[in-house]
């Protein structure tokens, strides 16, 4: 049981330098690519909705869960997921997930009718949920000293490319049609990649796992799972449906499983067994702060890219691969910070990076808010190319080194376990920003919803997206106070 209360900068120094050279970087690209086609996922589907609904005969109400069915299942089980990983093996569970969604998205492509869709794409959610959090399980374990900060930017540059440039990716694969497949191409791409990565994942990937002789905690993994699935289900469906009585029932339900979770694991730890999240964890100052910051930080990440394609489909008349295209500026800025100012910057910086980084995406939102409240309908939506690499470039300074901080004072022993906390503050942030977004969004918009009437709703929608940024900047400020004591 850990107690390390490190920084992170003292963990990772104190790692065996021999450690470093054994692992390849071949097993970085296999496990960046299953984390580049889930995220990747998450976010394309939504430029699909639309040929969804056309082709299957799919109700509003269906093409939704097409996309909230995958999100939940993804953000419920990753906590679950990472204690697997921990117990039976990270490379083992890895490939496992990985297989069960190359299957679940050949499903998808296949899929008959939008009931069969909606059950597959929860099955690839739930896949995905079983692979990532061993992704940086296997990163922490395998990688020390600065080829684990390079390993924690690359991972952090492969989401951020992969949630920019999903709604871009949808859209050129729907509109070029490939061999009359239309929207069922943005699954079935998924399936030969999934084949080569597995096949190279034997090869590639070192096999770690967490303390010898421990089983799993099935009663905390159902706690957990259901507290999610009900907190995370309210959150996103309740706001589409004008939050009924159902969605605050189901909050309320939430939270007693999480208390209940809680005391469970506490009392399973005091008895010496192992506990689905060992609350130890906690106590380590780097790891709690850290995963504060990255809620906050990913509930103004994942909510900024809904916003922005409301008002550049909805708003601007754009198509889906013509907004998609003005994803390519977040792209550019993130690309370049992570590539080039980030490793840079993180050199004189250390922790400070990721408070650089927020606070840097910050002023990239009020300088989007700003050139639209100027620019208004008339003006070219190029104008807003400068802000939106000044966004990105805050999101590539951020994603990366702030999981560095989270994960780097971390046990290998309980790797993948934290890796799934990470990740569901990661995904869950996403999802909850999308709703927090969308309630002060479309009530300002109003019923008639003109186009007029969208950009006023997207500058007051990016009011609590830059609170958050900020609120992720305050809570790094903690583990500096701590540091320098």
């Amino acid at each position: 049981m850990s107690t390390d209360t490190r920084t992170p900068a003292t963990a990772v120094a104190a790692e065996p330098a021999a450690t470093d050279r054994g692992p390849s970087w071949g097993a970085l690209a296999v496990v960046m690519t299953g984390t580049f086609i889930t995220v990747l996922d998450y976010f394309i589907s939504n430029v699909a909705v639309p040929s969804i609904q056309e082709d299957l005969g799919a109700t509003a109400a269906q093409g939704q869960m097409v996309i909230v069915g995958y999100g939940v299942a993804f953000t419920a089980g990753m906590i679950t997921g990472g204690k697997i990983g921990d117990l039976y093996g990270r490379r083992r569970m890895f490939m496992l997930g990985l297989a069960l969604f190359t299957l679940a998205s050949a499903g998808c492509g296949l899929a008959p009718s939008a009931e069969a869709l909606i059950a597959l794409r929860i099955a690839q959610g739930a896949s995905a949920a079983l692979m990532v959090p061993q992704v940086l399980g296997i990163i922490g374990s395998v990688y020390t000293g600065p080829s684990r900060a390079k390993a924690f930017t690359v991972y952090g540059l492969v989401v951020g490319q992969a949630a920019v440039f999903g709604q871009v990716i949808g859209g050129v694969l729907i509109t070029a049609d490939v061999a009359g497949l239309d929207w069922r191409s943005i699954f079935l791409i998924n399936v030969p990649i999934g084949a080569v990565a597995l096949a190279c994942a034997a090869r590639t990937v070192p096999e770690s796992r967490g303390a010898e002789g421990a089983r799993l905690d099935l009663l905390g993994a159902l706690l957990t799972t259901a507290a999610l699935v009900l907190v995370v289900y309210a959150l996103v469906q309740g706001r589409e449906d004008g939050w009924p009585a159902w969605s605050w029932a189901a909050l309320g339900s939430g939270a007693v499983l999480f208390a209940l979770a809680v005391a469970h694991f506490a009392r399973r730890g005091r008895q010496g067994r192992s506990p689905l999240i060992d609350l130890s964890l906690f106590r380590v100052r780097s790891f709690s702060v850290g995963l504060s910051a990255t809620l906050a930080y990913f509930l103004a990440m994942g909510s900024f890219f809904y916003l922005l394609a409301l008002y550049l489909q909805q708003g601007r008349g754009l198509s889906p691969l013509q907004s998609g295209l003005l994803f390519f500026a977040l792209g550019a800025g993130f690309f370049g910070s992570s590539v080039l100012l980030s490793p840079k910057l993180g050199a004189r910086l250390g922790q400070q990076l990721p408070t650089v980084g927020t606070l840097t995406l910050a002023v990239g939102y009020g300088l989007v808010g700003l050139t639209v409240a100027v620019s208004g309908l008339s003006a070219s939506v190029l104008w807003l190319v400068p802000s939106l690499v000044v966004a990105g470039a805050g999101m590539g300074m951020t994603t990366g080194p702030l999981t560095n901080v989270v994960l780097s004072g971390v046990d290998p022993e309980h790797a993948a376990s934290a890796s799934g906390a990470l990740n569901t503050a990661q995904e869950g942030g996403a999802a909850i920003g999308v709703s927090v977004a969308g309630t002060v969004f479309f009530p300002v918009l109003g019923a008639a919803a003109r186009p007029a009437d969208y950009p006023h709703a997207f500058d007051v929608a990016l009011i609590p997206l830059a609170v958050f940024c900020v609120t992720a900047a305050a809570l790094m400020q903690l583990l500096r106070r701590r540091a320098a004591a």
